[in-house]
């Protein structure tokens, strides 16, 4: 058997195979099934390997592709990178998202509360001066009418 023909009874086969997995369902609803769990899989595989970021400039109307492949180290980087294995992408029910795996940076201020109960003291001091230096002044006022 020739190659071409070898290639023509895989086909064959596949397609065979194909209406059988299929069963009832429309022949459109199904290659679209097809098709996406493909380019899904296709997606998941090369994720690493062909990263793309489009970017859209708020201000022009541009859109700029960046092939980040040669930026990419296998390297985990905190709250940026984090190498993960394809069984624990597939234990996540296949979830890509860099959230689930990548923590994000805590980039709240950190706040000296020693320091902040410190100032809180010295303006309610402030305030206690301001409001005796107001209750002088009106006793004046009223002494004087």
């Amino acid at each position: 058997m020739t190659s071409t023909q070898q290639r023509a009874e895989l086909q064959r086969q596949i397609w065979h195979v194909a209406n059988y997995v299929r069963g009832s369902v429309d022949v459109w609803n199904f290659k679209q099934y097809v098709l996406g769990t493909l380019f899904y899989r296709f997606i998941s595989e090369n994720f690493a390997v062909n990263i793309l970021v489009l970017f859209k400039h708020k201000t022009e109307n541009k859109t700029q592709f960046i092939d980040a492949s040669k930026l990419f180290k296998k390297d985990d980087v905190g709250y940026f990178a984090q190498s993960i294995d394809y069984d624990a992408i597939a234990k996540n029910d296949y979830n890509l998202s860099v959230s689930a795996y990548v923590e994000p940076e805590d980039t709240r201020e950190v706040i000296d509360i020693t320091k902040l109960n410190t100032e809180l003291k010295t303006t309610v001091t402030k305030i206690d001066k301001l409001r005796s230096d107001i209750d002088t002044i009106v006793e004046e006022i009223e002494a004087n009418t």
